[in-house]
């Protein structure tokens, strides 16, 4: 009985500075130094919530750039299934999924005779990837500026005002966030 008690007082202890002190302080830092990040980096236009900046979206109308394939279960960029395809560089399902993204990107890119980015047929690993790299969206460039009757430079300036950089710059690639990006556009638009 002479051990019990002191075992059960440190349990007592650590169970409230772990379960509750530690993340009620880490809460408080972060809604004090981080508030858009720690309430999900959410984007909102006209007092409607669109979406977050963590998470793609489908964008499938021509006026929009398009992300990474998604392959996440039940619906494109579902947050609550994320995760790979697990198919392997030698799946024929996989080539074949491929193959079709490649013809129809081809198909809704008509003004592009070059090759497609491997980051449009590709998913990420978690299948919500938001980014696309700054080549995949010049190579969208000309489709959406035709849709949008806007000129090719100014699309081409929204990529590069929407083009974040790794901090430290050899850490990693360039990447363009496609639902920043397409809100900018909508924003033009008004």
């Amino acid at each position: 009985m002479s051990q019990l008690r002191p075992a059960l007082t440190l349990l007592m202890l650590l169970t409230l500075i772990t379960g509750v002190g530690y993340p009620l302080l880490t809460t408080a830092l972060g809604q004090w130094w981080f508030p858009f990040q720690a309430n999900g980096s959410l984007i909102k236009q006209n007092n409607q919530l669109r979406g977050s900046v963590l998470i793609g979206q489908n964008f499938t109308q021509p006026q929009y750039f398009q992300g990474r394939p998604s392959a996440t279960a039940d619906f494109p960029y579902n947050p609550e299934a994320s995760g790979g395809s697990n198919l392997g560089p030698t799946n024929p399902a996989l080539f074949m999924a491929i193959k079709q993204r490649v013809a129809a990107l081809k198909a809704a890119n008509p003004q592009q005779t070059g090759p497609v980015p491997v980051g449009l047929v590709t998913a990420s690993a978690s299948g919500l990837d938001p980014q696309i790299t700054p080549l995949a969206a010049r190579w969208q460039a000309p489709r959406v500026a035709a849709a949008r009757g806007l000129p090719l430079a100014l699309v081409e300036k929204l990529i590069v005002d929407n083009t974040r950089r790794p901090i430290p710059w050899f850490i990693g690639e360039a990447g363009v966030n496609v639902v920043l990006l397409n809100s900018a556009l909508d924003k033009l638009a008004r």
